[in-house]
């Protein structure tokens, strides 16, 4: 069983900043990504950023240069830091893990159960 515990979400006004935190726990051989992804009400979930396992990382691009992700590897953690926060970046941010329980399993994604980010004007 693998599961994902988010932290870090809440309310702050535009301009300000808050970090999310993901650790990843249970029986875990590799990961290979991780990642956040946010939806807003009546829209679909999207990508905001992912870093692999060997540092690459790609963003959504109305994030770019306001969000930075980061991993620990050996901690199975990973964080978003969001600076210049936008009231259109209010939504649920759910962390995400593509990875092996084991050597033989396959690669398999998993999914946290979200932390509301609300951005006042």
């Amino acid at each position: 069983q693998v599961q994902l515990v988010e932290s870090g979400g809440g309310l702050v006004q535009a301009g300000g900043s808050l970090r999310l935190s993901c650790a990843a726990s249970g029986s875990i051989f590799s990961i290979n990504a991780m990642g956040w992804y946010r939806q807003a009400p009546g829209k679909q979930r999207e990508l905001v950023a992912r870093i692999t396992s060997d540092g690459n990382t790609n963003y959504a691009d109305s994030v770019k240069g306001r969000f930075t992700i980061s991993r620990d590897n050996a901690k199975n953690t990973v964080n978003l830091q969001m600076n210049g926060l936008k009231p259109g970046d209010t939504a649920v941010y759910y962390c995400n893990a593509v990875l092996q329980q084991s050597w033989y399993s396959s690669i398999r994604t998993y999914w946290g159960q979200g932390t509301q980010v609300t951005v006042s004007s």
